[in-house]
This record gives C-alpha cells, structure tokens and sequence, in this order.
C-alpha cells in the first residue's frame, strides 16, 4: 500500500508540473502573439499554395524576425600589395539566434612621410597595426555591440568620438612628457635646436631639413587609427549583405536617405607613366602622367585604350635611343620611365596620341600629378624637379606656365606646390584661370591649400564612410583616389564611387591585383546598371576640368 501511494503522488506531482508547464508555455505564445502569427501564416500558405511550402513559411518568418546586431568585432593582421602590415576589421552579427560572419574589410595606413624613413617606417607600421588590434577585439568591439550594422551614422558618431578620446589622451601624454623634468633627448617631440655639419651631408634623394626653413606642419597620425577606417567600411559592407543589396545601393541610399533609380560610372583616370623620384631617370616632378578620357566612353573602353597607348609608348622608345632608357613598374601601377626634362614624357605621349589617331585636346586629355610636396629641398627652400636642378617657388609657376603653354592636352595639375606655398597656389591658378584645374591629393579635407578648385580624398586611417558621404555632398567637390598600398582583393572603392555619385575616380596603372580589381568591378557595374536600365550616362565633363574642349563642342559647365 505505501508503494502505491508513492507512485499515485509521484504521478500527481508530474500532472501538477506539466500542466504548470502548459499554463507557462500558453501565456508565453500569447504575450508573443505566435497563434495569431502562425494562423496568418498559414492563411497565406493556403491562399497562395506555393510549391515549395516551407521555403515560403522560411520567408514568411524571415522577413518577421528580429534585425541583426553586432555582437563583435576581430581585427587582425594581414598583409597588403606591397607586403606591408595592415589591419582587417571583421563583422560578426547575431542573425535569427545565430552568430554569422558578416563582412570584413581594410583600409590603407597613410604614415606621415616626413616623419618616418625607410628604416623606421616598418617599426611604426606594426606599432599601428597593434594598436589598432587591440582597439577592435577589445574596445571598439565591446562599444558597438548590439548596434544595428544599418544604421552606419549611428556608428560613425560613435567610431569619431572614440577616435577623439583617443586623441585627447594622446595630447595629455605628451604633455606630460613635454613637461617632465627627466624627460630625455629620444622621448622629446620637438628637433635639437642646432645640427651639425656632418648631419647636413645625406645622400642622393635624401633631403636635408634645415630650421631656417621648417617643413610643412602634418597632423600626427595617430597608431591605430586604421581601425575606424577599417571597422567603419566593414559596417558598410555589412549593412549592405544583410540588406541583400549591392554596396554602391546602400551607400546611395545612405547619401540621399531614399532609392536612387539612376546610376553613373565615375570617369576612370588611368595612369599612363610615372617620372617621380622612384623612376630610374633624373627628372622629379612628374609623379604620374594621367590619361582623361573623352565623355562617354565605357570603363572596358578607356582600359583598352590606356593599354595600346602604353604599348605604342613602348614601342616609340624602343626603336629610338631612348630604348636604353630603363622602364620598370612603379607602385603606382604603371610603368616607370627615365627622363630628364618635363616636357620630353608629354612630347612622348603627344607622338604615341598622333600615331594611333588619337587627338589630344579632344579624344584624350592629360593630368600631371606632381606631388611637389615630396621634392621640396628644405636647406635652399627650393623644389628639386631633377636631379641637381632646383627651383624655387615663383620659378616652379613659369615652369608649369610653360608646360601647359606647349601641351594645352593637360588639363589638372595635381599638388603643383606644396600646401604652405598659398601665394603660389594662388597665382598659378589666377595665370591658367579655367583652362587648367589645380587639385590636392589629400587625406583629410582641412588639408586643401588656397587655390586648390578640387581634391581627391582616400579613404584611409580613421576616415569614415559617413565623411566621405558629407565630403560628397558638396557636388563636384571630391574625386576618389586609391594609396600605393592598397588591400589586393578588396573593390569596395569602386562601390563607394559609384554609390557617392562621384565623377571621377582615380586607381591609378594598369598592373597589380590590389588595381585591376576595382577596374574589374568598375566593368561589372557598368555591365549591371546598363543590364537593369538604370545606367545614367553623361555627354561632357564635370569639373575639375573645366577648361577642356571635349568632343562635339561639349564644354565642361
């Protein structure tokens, strides 16, 4: 009898629990609604009756789930182009109860080049790349965890706040250094006062700095900053996947806060040859030589193009004595090639033009990117244009007022100056008015000098997608441009230009993964656009040039 009795009250105590269970299990299907949302659904299975009916009840719940949240970042190393350490960012979200890998992505670390050397660059590298490491497993991750990957604004503000903390710190540190009364020759941020003599002597192509005549100001580039550049196109790259649109779409819709139903390609501008101080030859001052392309033509049009000009180029010098001219591939993308004189790669270019029936000033223009900026000899307070051939700013105007003169092809002189040479900038802007725009490669939009029209911005260090969008909003105001280290798989930067609304984009030579990817994607969005209908072209360029005789009497407004 008192076995029975156990067993009769175990079995009520299971009824008691499960009907507890039942009563707990029903209350929570209606304070979730789930009955109604499972009679609704299967009212709409049963007036549609689709074939596959748990593909459509997959849907039909997908599109009523809960909208992914970040629940953590990784950064890690990994290596660009060049072989240089960089910082990838990556994106996890929690997606309908399960943690996905979303997206990563990279952005190129811009080092001060006044403040680093060959020997010392590879040590501050990696102390960037740490940094911003540990800012994204650790800090940044923890900040933007549960955040919507959509609302890129929202993530913005809080990657620029974190990045001005970071920098406030940075200033407090190093006051207190300044002020410490141990503080040593190496923890000091400012140069000894006096050099000696022996210092003053370098070697060929370096420069000698001289306080009679400091160099330009840089802002500091703060080590980890990457990480916001890098975290913010990841985010981007994210809000798109789980949107399932393509990026350019989402960064539209970003910008104009609703759907575009028109698109146009930026205009490519494809390096043609370089002649900076990394070229075998004596000249300097032309960096790169830029191929504009006439209005209307496709990206697969302007590469061909590009490539049987280069090859006609090659040609030339080959069957002249400027075959034993050495030609190799420089980290812009293009060949490099030995000259000595400015003028001698654009009469070379004007006899490649002519022998392929391309005329320049009207099927073709130039634009010569000459990165003063980086040949200024700050002993004499003279640009070094050529090996032993210096020229001092008012003399730099006339040389360039000469240059366009013979080969009015060129269009846009890129950095003729460098950023301190205001009176300069502004003179040689008033001598070419609107026949030739002066532009900025810069990476910060403060950085543009007086009488700079335009400027390219790269999106690099701690540049988010929100300032590029803000930058851009300004109509005509900003052309995209690609670093000589960029990430090798990644085409975000064609995306971006397109979704912007951009004009112009310029990725530089022809040669190199980390280049001809983007063209690449550049072809698959003009195929895709024109594809759905929605492929805006444009008959005439915008500015920054302004001042060129298209094709057909068109002229730039």
């Amino acid at each position: 009898m008192s076995h029975r009795g156990s067993s009769s009250s175990l079995r009520a105590e299971e009824e008691r629990d499960l009907e507890e269970l039942r009563g707990a299990a029903a209350e929570f299907y209606r304070q979730s609604g789930v009955p109604q949302e499972l009679e609704a659904a299967l009212d709409e299975l049963f007036r549609r009756q689709p074939r596959d009916l748990h593909g459509f009840l997959a849907d039909y719940f997908d599109k009523r789930s809960a909208p992914p949240r970040i629940s953590r970042l990784k950064g890690r190393e990994v290596y660009n182009a060049k072989g240089q350490l960089c910082i990838e960012a990556e994106v996890f979200c929690v997606v309908r109860n399960t943690e996905k890998s979303i997206s990563s992505a990279a952005v190129s670390c811009c080092l001060d080049p006044e403040r680093t050397s060959s020997d010392t660059d590879d040590e501050e590298r990696t102390e960037h790349v740490r940094t911003a490491a540990q800012w994204i497993n650790g800090r940044l991750s923890n900040m933007l965890k549960d955040r919507n990957p959509c609302d890129q604004s929202e993530v913005d503000k809080m990657l620029s706040h974190f990045f001005m903390t970071c920098c406030l710190e940075e200033i407090d540190v190093r006051k207190k250094k300044i002020h410490s009364p141990r503080m040593d020759e190496e923890s000091s941020p400012l140069p000894p006062p006096t050099q000696d003599k022996d210092k003053k002597i370098r070697d060929k192509g370096k420069k000698n700095i001289n306080v009679e005549t400091p160099a330009e100001p840089l802002e500091p580039v703060l080590h980890g900053s990457t990480a916001i550049g890098s975290v913010s196109l990841a985010v981007a790259k994210a809000g798109a996947e789980l949107q399932q649109i393509p990026l350019y779409h989402h960064i539209a819709a970003l910008k104009s806060c609703q759907d575009q139903d028109r698109f146009h390609i930026p205009v490519s501008l494809v390096t043609l040859i370089c002649c900076g101080r990394t070229s075998p030859g004596k000249l300097n001052l032309l960096e790169e030589v830029i191929l504009v392309p006439k209005p209307g033509q496709g990206v697969k049009e302007i590469v061909t193009t590009t490539l049987k000009l280069q090859k006609e180029m090659m040609r030339i010098m080959m069957a002249t004595k400027a075959g034993a001219v050495q030609a190799i591939e420089c980290d812009r993308g293009a060949p490099a090639v030995s000259f000595e004189r400015p003028e001698q790669p654009l009469d070379l270019i004007t006899e490649a033009c002519s022998n392929l029936q391309l005329q320049l000033g009207t099927d073709a223009h130039l634009a010569l990117n000459c990165a003063a900026h980086k040949l200024l000899d700050h002993s004499k307070g003279k640009y070094e244009v050529a090996a032993g051939v210096l020229k001092s700013p008012d003399e730099l105007v006339d040389l360039y007022q000469t240059l366009l003169h013979k080969h009015p092809a060129v269009v846009t002189l890129i950095d003729p100056f460098r950023g301190e040479d205001k009176e300069q900038w502004q003179k040689l802007s008033n001598a070419v008015g609107n026949k030739c725009s002066l532009l900025s490669e810069v990476t910060n939009v403060s950085q543009l000098p007086a009488g700079g029209k335009r400027h390219i911005l790269k999106l690099v260090n701690e540049t988010t997608i929100s300032d590029l969008i803000r930058i851009a909003s300004h109509a005509g105001s900003v052309m995209l441009g690609v670093t000589e280290s960029e990430p090798c798989s990644d085409a975000s930067l064609s995306d971006l230009a397109v979704g912007l609304g951009l004009d112009y984009i310029k990725l530089g030579g022809l040669h190199g993964a980390e280049r001809m990817t983007k063209y690449n994607r550049l072809i698959s969005l003009e195929e895709e656009l024109a594809q759905r209908g929605i492929l805006a072209n444009k008959d005439k360029h915008s500015p920054p040039f302004p001042g060129a005789v298209l094709h057909s009497g068109d002229t730039p407004v």
